[in-house]
């Protein structure tokens, strides 16, 4: 409801009233040249940066925060509903949540400017880390700028309902080459839209600090909450050499209106009865034991290695036997925060990890069928040096890359061997199949030396993804909406962006469309995009290489060196949510995370014995028309991911002989049992002999016995 008179909260706010913003001029477009723009610091450059600190020392007042989401229960977390943004224990009893820019929750019809540079730098640009396309088209810039550089201009957002303001966030601009951030500004508030109040002391205007470069957030507390339905940045000041350039979140609870469309429409509210919110290191270790005494029968806990600063990396694995491989069933895993500043992923696995447990205790039979027919591994942190650096500064305020390294710098996603290059250029000299396989191609050497540049995560992944039978496996990404498939890396040498698919491109493509089409938001063609990218116009999919080239990926290191085949889930355009929004994306990723899982199942399994029917380790798997082949596990037992179809199944291993059948695979979940039993080569069996005898000719013994006789007979005896 919109009401035409404004409420304060304090009277000596009601002094500081302003009239006549409201007809400001629009200024023209300028013209500027085209850059092209990159999203990202480097590690170098964030390491130059320190972080900046609260740029005022007021400590707010006021009353609790109005709106609880139904589904934090819990006193825990209620009390740490908004420790995310700052620690400071004053700030943390009353600071609301971000409203929703860097969220998407409010649309870009809700964003007003006073004027605009161009359409790629207008008022829907003006999202806290929206990042900057690659290159220049004019539609997705790094911010909202401002059409003229005067103390004239405003950056408006419309709550469309009343809310109560704490506080606001600004970045400058995302770009690699122009420099531009806001250094100062006021804060208006209104009603109407047409009258206006600045924020001010009693007997002057507040001016807050702004930025002092262009990627840091800075966050302002107002010294005393503020309700109204429209709120304006006025800046004051800004960068010498650049422009009125700004990237922002505001900090708002919104006040009780049931009869409120916009609220009811947008509201998803969950009936989980799960602990949502963030957790620490330690937090989420406690948190790990809890589901495992809760569940003790069908959970385990364990740890694949550690981190750089000796954190060890615990992952649960959920099964009806746990510790143990059964045969003939398949092994699935999910892991989270190979970036640490990543987090949504890694509280989505702390969150699946408590419904599976609940879930299987109530009789859920969809769950329960999971767990007993499935060995699945949750990684929920990977780089957990990486968030604690984040967790430590909160969520609206690391920005877009603090905590994604490892401690020692490397990327810990892309720090996997480039065995592309290795088996394409084998391909080149046609090395293949005569003199190398096309599947579980070796690591080079140079990769394993102790002075190679390999962060410890890294190696621990490798010789986890080697011990375990992986079929499939998911990595959860944040910052954007997609899932993305193999090959990540081009193939064309020099080329960024390139289709690269593998010679399983159909089963990847059904893989990454059943999570992206069960997520609520993926496939919606309605969606605003996150950043640069429309994906849903792709079914919320996209080939990796054909998004950004990313030599060494750990979605083809799977593929390449193991049976499993890996994918990334980007879940959400915020990497670092803030707690009082995981609810709705849990709603989100629920169903997605359990229907990928279920693809486990899909394809063909079996086991490849002997005569004897003792199973063959490492025996071939190869399927007519995909040049990739499989393994079997160390009991003989496969399976290959296949859509539906006929597919002629040749089974080999060395010193038999290979079997060659035709397997079925339907529509319906399941994989189809394809069994081989194979014999020894009649080579094989003569090698085996000489082997027995020490390689000497086999007819020497008899020969032996037979200049014996002779001599015995000459002998006389």
């Amino acid at each position: 409801m919109i009401r035409k008179h404004l409420r304060l909260l304090t009277p000596l706010a009601l002094l500081g009233l302003l009239v006549g913003l409201a007809d400001l001029s629009h200024g023209s477009v300028g013209e500027d040249e085209d850059y092209y723009m990159q999203g990202l610091l480097t590690g170098e450059q964030y390491n130059q940066v320190q972080v900046l600190e609260k740029q005022n020392s007021f400590i707010p007042v006021g009353e609790e925060n109005p709106k609880e989401h139904p589904a934090k229960k819990t006193a825990k977390a209620k009390s740490d509903s908004s420790k995310k943004t700052d620690k400071t224990p004053a700030d943390a009893k009353t600071e609301c949540p971000p409203i929703g820019l860097e969220s998407l929750k409010i649309d870009d019809f809700q964003l007003h400017a006073s004027s605009t540079k161009r359409y790629g730098l207008g008022a829907h640009r003006g999202r806290l880390n929206i990042q900057a396309g690659l290159y220049e088209d004019d539609l997705y810039e790094g911010a909202w700028c401002a059409g003229r550089d005067d103390t004239l201009q405003w950056f408006e957002v419309d709550a469309r309902r009343l809310t109560k303001f704490t506080g606001v966030i600004t970045q400058g601009r995302s770009s690699l080459w122009s420099s531009d951030w806001v250094t100062s500004y006021k804060v208006m508030f209104s009603n109407d839209s047409h009258t206006w109040i600045t924020l001010n002391n009693g007997s002057e205007d507040l001016i807050f600090k702004g930025n002092r470069e262009k990627e840091i957030p800075v966050r302002n507390i107002f010294p005393e909450p503020v309700v109204s339905r429209y709120i304006r940045i006025n800046p004051r000041s800004w960068f010498t050499r650049g422009s009125i350039c700004m990237r922002v979140e505001i900090l708002g609870c919104p006040m009780p209106d049931p009869n409120n469309y916009y609220h009811r429409r947008n509201e998803v509210i969950t009936t989980d009865d799960l602990d949502f919110r963030h957790h620490s290191y330690k937090e989420m270790r406690q948190l790990m034991k809890v589901v495992n005494e809760m569940c003790p029968n069908i959970t385990r806990i364990y740890n694949i290695g550690k981190s750089q600063s000796g954190l060890k990396l615990y992952a649960i694995e959920i099964s009806d036997n746990p510790g143990e491989h059964e045969v003939g069933e398949p092994e699935f895993r999910y892991t989270a925060g190979l970036h640490g500043n990543e987090v949504l992923g890694r509280e989505l696995l702390l969150l699946l990890m408590q419904f599976m447990c609940l879930e299987y205790l109530s009789g859920n039979q969809r769950i329960r069928h999971l767990v007993e027919e499935t060995r699945i591994h949750l990684l929920p942190s990977v780089n957990p040096d990486g968030y604690e650096k984040a967790f430590e500064v909160g969520s609206e305020l690391i920005g877009w890359s603090l905590g994604r390294w490892s401690n020692d710098g490397i990327d810990i996603h892309h720090n996997f061997p480039d065995l592309n290059a290795i088996l394409w250029a084998a391909e080149a000299k046609k090395w293949v199949p005569r003199k190398m396989f096309n599947h579980h191609v070796a690591i080079p050497d140079w990769y394993q030396s102790t002075n190679a540049s390999v962060a410890l995560e890294t190696r621990a992944l490798i010789a986890w993804m080697e011990k375990m039978p992986f079929v499939l496996g998911g990595n959860l990404q944040g910052g954007e909406l997609v899932v993305t498939f193999p090959y990540d890396r081009t193939r064309s040498q020099g080329v960024v962006r390139e289709q690269t698919p593998t010679p399983d491109d159909h089963i990847f493509r059904w893989l990454a469309f059943s999570y992206a089409s069960t997520h609520r938001l993926m496939t919606d063609a309605n969606r605003r995009v996150c950043h640069t990218q429309d994906f849903a116009k792709e079914d919320g999919t996209i080939n990796g290489a054909s998004w950004h080239t990313a030599a060494g990926s750990m979605n083809d290191f799977s593929y390449l060196h193991t049976n499993c085949f890996e994918l990334s889930m980007y879940v959400g355009c915020d990497k670092f949510p803030h707690e009082s929004d995981l609810p709705e994306e849990w709603e989100n990723n629920r169903e997605s995370l359990l229907v990928f899982m279920e693809q486990v199942h899909r394809g063909i399994k079996g086991v490849v014995k002997d005569l004897q029917g003792r199973g063959i380790a490492n025996a071939i798997i190869s399927v007519e028309g995909i040049n990739h082949d499989i393994r079997t596990a160390a009991d003989g037992d496969y399976w290959r991911l296949l859509n539906p179809g006929e597919y002629r199944v040749t089974a080999r291993a060395e010193g038999y002989s290979l079997v060659s059948k035709k397997c079925e695979v339907g529509y319906e979940m399941g994989a189809t049992r394809c069994d081989f039993t194979i014999g020894r080569t009649n080579m094989s069996r003569i090698k085996e002999i000489m082997e027995k005898f020490k390689k000497q000719p086999i007819k020497l013994p008899m020969r032996q016995l037979a200049a014996r006789g002779s001599r015995r007979r000459r002998l006389g005896t």
